[in-house]
């Protein structure tokens, strides 16, 4: 079968989100009222559709075309079950904007396109999905930069027009310029590792290193790659617009940044690592990530964690908190993502068949990108059904006093969501930390030369799931003891109140039984991952030999891409 045929009959799913976001630009900007509020229900169709087509297309081996193997299949389900929540969630964020309020109160007068925003915020929440969706599945440096370029942009737009507040335009503008300047950094990083291998298929530039080992020139890319996707994921040294963002947008759309780029970020993270580390290496056994990777990502989870923690402990706006809590757990995820699979290979080879998932890093973070993301787009959800009785969104720890009294129900779901992100059993949270710390301990048990620096950050993350619980219980404390003074109101949203709720009990179910299932799930599709490249269907017909042959040769040939 021709090879774009096949490439295409694997992205259905993502087909599908591009044209369910195409129908939301018509029904939104239609002339009739009553079409125009189907928009919505357009956009949840069109996640429902692709994710069917995502579980089923391909079958077992779905997603193997790709750079990442199984794991695309996994990432894409996971984009879609919490996107889904995350389109409940922000139903009707743009219709409380005062343009679109003062345009369908007049009657008689012709439609006019400017006035409303549906049409443009359901199409880049869909657009922004089916970035992230491409690029769980990139198998190519171009590709992965345009996927990555088609998540961030929307989130852009979605910022500035999702409030009519000032402060929401300056946000949107400072997360474009330095979302922009971060694209700059990952780009020049590709270009060094096209310079480095004179290839750009994954596939191809991993049989390269395999074969010739990582050169300061490929170092120097990735490097330079991994510092600017730490802006996708909300990072250290990238991390400084994300309070500022989040307390700019609408709370929906908080919830939507909380998740989508990050899981984007974590994909293209573990393709660039997979590239040059794990299986790769200049000796025959390498298992872990060059020096120079180790000891940067160890430095930037660490810095992550605490600054994440300590600003949340300081901070009196709930947004903010949730904004450094958000870059606190990408520090954990960045610890899972640095002990890797290496150590569950290892075991793997030698007792085939047993159940090694304490000791894999990668199948860690997948299962922990869910936990996080359900957690976090239930405590949205509840701080997005509440207003305060001047009509404005919920700010302080006060807002929420009482909250028990008078909406039990959210006080409820609000609960689950932060003792979850807490990290306390019988929730999802607490699984998810498990797992982390159970592979990054595992990778400093055995006879790694960085044994010291895992135990080390071991350490640090229990320190700082401790330091989260004082501003995570805070919230449940104001909400259940607080005194009620009727600070809030519930605002009308039947589908934001059953989006936090659904996100909340799927928290409380995989806590449970159902969480050996996603485990299983996470931990088959980072063995589909460790394959090694020769074993992928877009592995390179010619040995690793023969793409470094071709690679060195004089000539125009020296910097073209080489076709897997």
């Amino acid at each position: 079968m021709n090879p774009i045929v096949e490439k295409l009959g694997n992205l259905w799913p993502e087909i599908t989100m591009l044209v369910g976001a195409i129908a939301c630009l018509f029904t939104g900007l239609a002339g009739r009222q009553s079409i125009r509020r189907l928009t919505p229900a357009v956009a949840v169709l069109a996640i429902i559709i692709a994710f069917v087509l995502a579980r089923f297309t391909g079958g077992d081996d779905a997603g193997q075309f790709l750079g990442l193997g199984g794991l695309a299949g996994y990432l894409k389900l996971a984009i879609l079950g919490i996107g889904l929540i995350l389109v409940l969630v922000a139903t009707g964020t743009v219709d409380k904007l005062k343009q679109v309020v003062q345009a369908e109160s007049r009657e008689g007068k012709a439609f006019d396109p400017g006035d409303d925003f549906k049409a443009e915020f359901y199409a880049f929440t869909l657009f922004s999905l089916t970035g992230a969706m491409l690029c769980a599945g990139a198998s190519d440096l171009v590709w992965l930069f345009l996927a990555l370029e088609l998540t961030s942009l929307p989130t852009y737009v979605m910022v500035a027009t999702s409030r009519d507040k000032p402060f929401a335009q300056e946000a949107a503008v400072k997360y474009f310029f330095l979302g922009a300047l971060s694209a700059a950094v990952f780009l020049y990083g590709f270009a060094l590792i096209y310079g480095a291998t004179g290839l750009t298929e994954f596939a191809a530039i991993s049989a390269y290193v395999q074969a010739n080992g990582v050169s300061p020139l490929m170092l120097t890319g990735t490097v330079l790659a991994v510092v600017g996707v730490c802006f996708k994921i909300a990072a250290v040294p990238m991390h400084f617009y994300t309070a500022d963002v989040y307390e700019g947008a609408a709370t929906p759309v908080s919830a939507f940044l909380a998740f989508v780029p990050k899981t984007a970020g974590f994909a293209a993270l573990i393709a660039l690592l997979g590239l040059v580390g794990w299986d790769h290496g200049t000796g025959a056994n390498q298992t872990e990530l060059p020096d120079v990777l180790v000891y940067l990502i160890a430095g930037i989870a660490a810095l992550t964690m605490t600054i994440g923690n300590v600003l949340g402990l300081v901070q009196t706006r709930i947004k903010r908190v949730l904004a450094y809590s958000s870059i606190a757990h990408s520090g954990y995820m960045l610890v899972g993502l640095l002990a890797g699979p290496a150590l569950a290979m290892e075991l793997q080879s030698t007792m085939p068949g047993a159940n090694f998932s304490l000791s894999n890093g990668v199948a860690a973070v997948l299962f922990y990108l869910v936990a996080y993301g359900l957690s976090t787009v239930g405590t949205f959800a509840v701080i997005g059904c509440l207003t305060r009785p001047d009509g404005e969104e919920v700010q302080t720890y006060d807002d929420l006093a009482g909250l028990r009294h008078r909406h039990p129900f959210q006080a409820g779901v609000l609960l689950i969501s932060v003792i979850s992100l807490v990290g306390l059993p019988p929730l999802v949270g607490f699984l998810g930390k498990l797992f982390l710390i159970g592979a990054v301990y595992s990778a400093g048990s055995g006879d790694s030369p960085n044994a010291g620096l895992y135990q080390g950050l071991v350490v640090l993350m229990v320190i700082n799931s401790a330091i989260s619980g004082v501003y995570y219980l805070r919230i449940a404390s104001a909400a259940f003891f607080g005194e009620d003074k009727g600070q809030t109101v519930e605002a009308t949203m039947p589908s934001r109140r059953w989006g936090g709720a659904a996100a909340a009990a799927a928290a409380l179910a995989l806590g449970g039984l159902p969480g050996d299932w996603l485990i299983t799930s996470a931990e088959r599709a980072a063995e589909s991952f460790e394959q090694e490249p020769s074993t992928r269907r877009d592995a390179p017909a010619e040995p690793p030999a023969a793409l470094i042959d071709e690679a060195a040769r004089p000539g125009d040939t020296a910097f073209q891409n080489r076709p897997g």
